[in-house]
C-alpha cells in the first residue's frame, strides 16, 4: 500500500430542489475513468489489455471512515473487454479498498436560480490503496495465482476460475472474490467486506488488508456446483445464490455490534423478487433472516443503517449511462427490522412469506433529473451509499448522505465520459428523527499488524 494525496478533476454540476420534503442534492464529484490508483506495483497490463491498477468500479461499496475519510470498493475488476468467455473475461485483478478524503466546501458560483447549479463543491482525494489478501493459502486456477504472493500474504482476485470445485462456494479459501458492500468497524482498525461469489462476508484489517475472519452464512445460501462461467453455474444449481447475484449490500449497526447484509436478488430455490436480508452478530456469529419485496427495482445495491433497527435499502434497475439506456428505477426505500417477522432458517420463501414493510424515502433519479441530469446520464449502477459528516446549512444542521456508481472500469462508452461520481444530499433532521450516527474512532497505523 502507498500514501499520497492526489487531486482529482472536479466537474461540479451544479440547483437544489428538494426530492422529498428536506432532500436535497448539494454536490457532485467525479473522478476521471482514466485516472490509475496508487498501487503501482499492481500497474502491469492484465490479460484483456487493461492497466491492474485502473482506477475503477469504486461505487460498488462505500463506507464512512471517520472525519472526511470513505471507504470506496472496487468490484472484481475490468471484465468488460471481451478476451476469454472461459472465465466471463475476469482478469486477474487484485482485489482493493480505495480510501478517499471527500471534502464539501461551499461553491461560490452557486445561483440558486439556476438549474444545475449546486451549493457545494465536493474535491474528492484518493489517499490510499490497500490490496486484499489472506494470511492462509487459497485456491487459484490455471495461472491465475498472483505474482506479489508470498508464503504468507496470498491475493485475493477477481477471476471466477481460482476456486476450490471439491467444496461448495462458501468455502473461505477461493482465491476469487467479487466486493460488493463494505462497511469499517467502530475502532476504525477493520473493514467488513460481502462478497458476490460465496455468499461471503470477511472482516479484513483495514491497514494491512489481510483478512482477519470470515462469517459463515447459512448452507442454503451456497451453491455445489461451481463453474468460471456465470451461465453454467446457474443451470447447474437449484438452490444457492445466483451467479452475479449473490451478497451485494452491507450495513453496520451504529452501535457497531451487527453486521446486516442483503442480497442483489432472490436465491434460486426462492421466488423471484423475494430477497434476503441476514443479521450477523460479530461477536457472536449469531444470524436472524428477513425477506424483502423488490417492488420497482430489479435488485438491491446497498443498505446503510439509520439505527440500529432501521435502514435504507437501495433499489434499483439496471439502466441508464454504463449500460446505453435510460435508468427508470433508483430509489432508496426505509425499512424497521424491531419486530419485523423472522424467516430465520428457512431454507426456501416464497409469495406467502412475510415481507417487511418498506416506505419511499428518497427518489434518486426523480432528484437527479430536477438538477439538469438527464435519465440517460444518470449512472446505471448507483451502488454504495453511506452517510457522512454531518454539517451546517441555512442555520440549520443537515445529515449528508453519499451514494457513488460503479464505472464497470468503463472510462467511456460509445465516445460519453462515463466516470466515477459520487452524489451528495443533504437530509432534514425531521426527516430522519431518529437517525444515529456510526462514530469510528481515527486510524491508529502504529496499533496494527503490517503483515
Amino acid at each position: 500500500m502507498k500514501k499520497a494525496v492526489i487531486p482529482f478533476l472536479l466537474l461540479p454540476l451544479l440547483a437544489s430542489q428538494a426530492a422529498s420534503a428536506q432532500v436535497d442534492l448539494i454536490a457532485i464529484g467525479k473522478v476521471d475513468g482514466n485516472y490509475q490508483d496508487l498501487s503501482t506495483r499492481t500497474a502491469s497490463t492484465l490479460e484483456n489489455g487493461v492497466a491492474g491498477n485502473s482506477l475503477g468500479g469504486i461505487g460498488s461499496g462505500l463506507a464512512y471512515a471517520g472525519g472526511n475519510s470513505f471507504i470506496a470498493l472496487p468490484d472484481r475488476g475490468p471484465n468488460a473487454n471481451v478476451y476469454n468467455a472461459a472465465i466471463d473475461d475476469t482478469v486477474s485483478f487484485i482485489n482493493r479498498l480505495q480510501t478517499f478524503n471527500l471534502s464539501l466546501a461551499p461553491n461560490p458560483n452557486y445561483d440558486s436560480l439556476v438549474v444545475g447549479s449546486l451549493p457545494y463543491i465536493l474535491s474528492p482525494f484518493l489517499t490510499d490503496t490497500t490490496l486484499l489478501s489472506s494470511r492462509a493459502a487459497l485456491s487459484y486456477g490455471v495461472n491465475g495465482a498472483p505474482s506479489l504472493n508470498t508464503p504468507v500474504r496470498h491475493y485475493f482476485t477477481g477471476r471466477s476460475d481460482n476456486f476450490n470445485a471439491n467444496k461448495t462456494s462458501t468455502n473461505p479459501y477461493n482465491g476469487r472474490l467479487d466486493p460488493e458492500g463494505v462497511r469499517v468497524s467502530n475502532d476504525g482498525k477493520n473493514v467488513f467486506i460481502t462478497d458476490e461469489y460465496g455468499p461471503y462476508v470477511y472482516q479484513f484489517n483495514r491497514y494491512t488488508g489481510m483478512r482477519t475472519k470470515v462469517f459463515k452464512l447459512p448452507d442454503y445460501y451456497a451453491i455445489s456446483n461451481l463453474s468460471s462461467v456465470g451461465g453454467t453455474e446457474i443451470s447447474g444449481n437449484t438452490s444457492g445464490r445466483i451467479a452475479n447475484k449473490g451478497m451485494e449490500g452491507l450495513a453496520i449497526t451504529p452501535d457497531g455490534s451487527t453486521l446486516v447484509g442483503m442480497m442483489q436478488q432472490n436465491l434460486t430455490q426462492d421466488t423471484k423478487k423475494y430477497v434476503r436480508i441476514i443479521t450477523i452478530d460479530i461477536a457472536t456469529n449469531a444470524t436472524h433472516e428477513y425477506a424483502y419485496l423488490l417492488t420497482d427495482g430489479s435488485s438491491v445495491s446497498d443498505i446503510l443503517a439509520i439505527n440500529n433497527h432501521e435502514f435504507l435499502v437501495d433499489e434499483r434497475d439496471g439502466n441508464g449511462l454504463g449500460d446505453g439506456t435510460t435508468a427508470a428505477v433508483k430509489k432508496l426505500y426505509k425499512i424497521d427490522l424491531a419486530g419485523a417477522t423472522e424467516i430465520t432458517g428457512k431454507a426456501a420463501i416464497d409469495n406467502t412469506t412475510t415481507t417487511l414493510v418498506k416506505t419511499e424515502f428518497l427518489n434518486v433519479l426523480t432528484t437527479l433529473n430536477a438538477n439538469g441530469i438527464t435519465s440517460d446520464n444518470v449512472p446505471a449502477k448507483l451502488e454504495g451509499v453511506a452517510f457522512g459528516p454531518d454539517m451546517v446549512i441555512d442555520g440549520k444542521n443537515k445529515h449528508t448522505l453519499f451514494i457513488a456508481n460503479d464505472n464497470d472500469f468503463l472510462p467511456s462508452i460509445n465516445g460519453v465520459n462515463n466516470p466515477n461520481q459520487f452524489f451528495v444530499f443533504s437530509v432534514d433532521e425531521a426527516d430522519l428523527p431518529n437517525y444515529a450516527p456510526q462514530v469510528i474512532a481515527p486510524l491508529n497505523r502504529d496499533d496494527h499488524d503490517r503483515g
